[in-house]
């Protein structure tokens, strides 16, 4: 196992804090004299779902995000309200965004969006038999719902139309978990 750098953070401050995240510029002093500065996002981490219904097809949306400036394709996600449960986040997410409650969820893997900066960490489930119930979409949230089987969403992924990673990592490992992949 390789030992981790040793250092003495010299100083930390925020240079942002806002709804969704914190930007900090900390100062780093290693064991062997080297002096670095690092400017993080700080998150507080976030849950994202494939909810799979019954017939195979599997719930996306496609949202607008402003940061692009275009719609994007993605399944159910959101961050963390307080010290929420990531699977509680996942279902909230889930029926405000696409209204659907799952009669079962299991985990599929945890994420890390952009180590380099941010210490995003990204849990991911997968959502079966699922009941129909009411969107409560937030004010700036514009999603349309899409269901389409699983087999076309990977081909989505393979040809590039999906590009969100977050999204294209769930697919791709629901698809592991249905067709036999490590079960729970």
């Amino acid at each position: 196992m390789e030992e981790k750098p040793v250092y003495v953070l010299e100083e930390s401050k925020n240079i942002f804090d806002g709804r969704i995240l914190t930007v900090k510029l900390e100062r780093l002093r290693f064991d062997d004299g080297k002096k670095i500065e690092m400017e993080l996002v700080r998150h507080p981490g976030a849950a994202a779902v494939v909810p799979v219904r019954e017939d195979g097809r599997v719930v996306l949306i496609r949202q607008y995000r402003y940061t692009i400036d275009n719609y994007i394709w993605e399944i159910p996600a959101g961050k963390f309200e307080g010290k929420e449960d990531s699977e509680i986040c996942a279902a909230r997410e889930m029926e405000e965004e696409v209204g659907y409650r799952a009669g079962e969820i299991l985990k599929l893997g945890s994420i890390l969006t952009t180590p380099g900066f941010s210490d995003e960490r990204i849990d991911l489930f997968l959502a079966r038999n699922l009941i129909k119930v009411e969107r409560r979409l937030e004010p700036d949230e514009f999603i349309n719902v899409v269901e389409v089987p699983l087999d076309e969403a990977l081909e989505m992924v393979a040809s590039g139309v999906i590009e969100d990673a977050k999204t294209v990592i769930a697919l791709l490992l629901t698809a592991r978990k249905l067709n036999g992949g490590s079960s729970e």
